[in-house]
Formats: structure tokens, C-alpha cells, sequence
């Protein structure tokens, strides 16, 4: 018999989205909700299973734990990147590891103007204050003639890039590799790093977590920062620093974050984001579109068949 875990399916959907059953009766396959916090107890809950299927990276695999799971043959990740797996430590195992497609082209910029706007016109405050029976609390301010500062110019941010445009603003953009030459061919002014945070109304982060954006926006950065100025991270949490970022929302140094990212996830129920006024917050929805989970589990289901018949992974992931 087949082991399967897939992890983190936290709505208890998984099973919804794809064809479980037609990878035969020697497959039993395990829908797992709750994440598994700790290297202990992921390696004694996961030891008897010889495939593992990860939601992005909702769960990292580490070498400490890849070697404290002595059955384990196939990693599949939802979508084309996960920082999360130590690919070499699955290599030397000879532990297969490969990836899915996406169905929605870029579902992230989505969240990330659901945050913007909410944090500019108070959205998230007055949908709560009218449920306990009240009015109107604050007043906003509108996108148009606001100065959108993108920090990363790739997909996402050029598809941002667009949609500042529509709503009226002027569009900046900085990444440690973006040319004048790049942004100008999107009608984006490249600007510094330290321009960008000073000047923008709106800074939206869409890097990649590496070495170099890690702790990327900091103290130093917030103090920068306009004390109008929302920053919406839709990335990943650790672009930020996190205590410079609380700081500088209790004390009013900026306006607003919109995260849909943070440090630790599922975010801590009695973490400080949760009581403050000026953080829009949502549970990493970026990617979890029913596109995609379509899209995400059909090619599990397949990477499992191909690996099962021996046949090559039909999708490799970047790492």
C-alpha cells in the first residue's frame, strides 16, 4: 500500500479537487488539516508516508526532518516554487520532488488591491463597526494622483503596475536588478530604494524571499516612510521586519499595513497584528483560488501516477 499525507488542506477541501480514487486501491490517501507546527511533530506524524503533498509552502521540509522520515519516496509542492524544501537533502535520499502549474495567472494582485483599498477608505473598520450597529468612524483618502511605489517589477508587478495606472496613480518601482530601461518599457520610473519609500502613498512589496530581500524594509525604512503611507505585503512576512513593522504601527509612524503574509503561519491567535486598528490582515489567500486548487491537485494526482508507473515527473520545481 501507497502512503499518501496531503498537508495543510486547513478548509478540508482537497478531497473536492481532484480524482483521489482513480489513482487505484493500493493508494490510501490522507487529508491532513491542522498544521504541523514542529520538525517533532511533523516526523511523528508523517514517518509512515511514502508520498508527501504540500500546499506551497504552508510547511517547510527541511533535512531534519526529511531524515527522520524513513519511508518517504515522492514530494510534490503546489505550484512551480518552493524556498521551503532542501531539494540537496531530497536528492541524496533520492527522494523525487517536483511541482504543479497554476491555473490563475496572478491571483496575489488581487489581494493586494482588496488590502489597499481597504486600508485607504477604512474598509475592514467600517464593515465591523456596521455589524455592531454604528456608522461611519473615519475618512479616507482617494488612489487617484497617489504615488504607487512597487517594490519588484517582475509578473506581479507589472500586472500592479497596470492597475495603479487605472485607478489614476503614478507608478514607481525599485529591485536590487530593475534597469531605468525596464521600467521605462512599462511605463514605470525606475527610482531608488530610499525615493521609493519616501515618496510613495502606497508601497506594495512583490519580491522574491531570498538572502537579499530578507529584512529588507526595516526601522530604517519605516522611518522613511510618509506617516500617511500604507505598505501591503502580499509576499512573503519576512521582507519585513516584523518588530520594526509593529512599531512603526503603534506609534502611528505610518498609516496602515495590508499583509496577507507574516513570519509564522497560520498566525498565532494571540499575535499583536490581531488587535490593531491600522492592520488589514488576511490568512495568505494570495494563491488559494479554486482555479489553482484545481490546477494544484490534478497534477498531484498525475505526479503521483507517473511516479508510481516509473515514468519521469512531468514538473520540476524551482527552488
Amino acid at each position: 500500500m501507497t502512503k499518501v499525507a496531503v498537508l495543510d488542506d486547513y478548509l478540508g477541501i482537497v478531497h473536492e479537487y481532484g480524482d483521489w480514487g482513480s489513482l487505484g486501491p493500493d493508494v490510501e490517501t490522507t487529508f491532513l488539516r491542522k498544521n504541523l507546527g514542529s520538525v517533532e511533530e511533523a516526523a511523528a506524524a508523517l514517518a509512515p508516508f511514502d508520498v508527501l503533498s504540500l500546499m506551497r509552502e504552508r510547511m517547510a521540509l527541511p533535512k531534519a526532518l526529511i531524515d527522520r522520515l524513513p519511508n518517504l519516496k515522492l514530494v510534490i509542492t503546489t505550484g512551480g516554487r518552493n524556498r521551503s524544501i532542501d531539494v540537496a537533502a531530497c536528492n541524496a535520499r533520492g527522494i523525487v520532488v517536483c511541482g504543479t502549474s497554476s491555473a490563475d495567472p496572478a491571483p496575489t494582485i488581487d489581494i493586494a488591491w482588496g488590502l489597499i483599498l481597504s486600508a485607504a477608505r477604512n474598509l475592514n473598520r467600517e464593515d465591523a463597526l456596521m455589524r455592531q450597529g454604528g456608522w461611519q468612524e473615519r475618512i479616507g483618502f482617494t488612489l487617484h494622483g497617489k504615488t504607487l511605489g512597487l517594490m519588484g517589477l517582475g509578473n506581479l508587478g507589472k500586472r500592479m503596475a497596470v492597475v495603479g495606472k487605472a485607478f489614476g496613480m503614478e507608478v514607481v518601482a525599485w529591485s536590487q536588478n530593475l534597469t531605468a530601461e525596464a521600467a521605462a518599457a512599462v511605463g514605470v520610473a525606475r527610482v531608488e530604494k530610499d525615493e521609493l519609500m519616501s515618496r510613495s502613498d502606497v508601497i506594495s512589496i512583490h519580491l522574491v524571499l531570498s538572502d537579499r530581500s530578507r529584512g529588507l524594509i526595516g526601522a530604517r525604512e519605516f522611518g522613511l516612510m510618509k506617516p500617511s503611507a500604507i505598505l501591503v505585503n502580499t509576499s512573503r512576512g519576512p521582507i519585513v521586519d516584523e518588530a520594526a513593522m509593529l512599531e512603526a504601527l503603534r506609534s502611528r509612524r505610518i498609516l496602515a499595513a495590508g499583509l496577507d503574509v507574516f513570519d509564522v503561519e497560520p498566525l498565532p491567535a494571540d499575535h499583536p497584528l490581531r488587535s490593531m486598528d491600522n492592520a488589514v490582515l488576511s490568512p495568505h489567500l494570495g494563491y488559494a483560488t479554486q482555479g489553482n486548487y484545481r490546477s494544484y491537485f490534478a497534477d498531484t494526482i498525475e505526479a503521483i501516477a507517473a511516479w508510481k508507473a516509473g515514468s519521469p515527473v512531468p514538473r520540476r520545481i524551482e527552488s
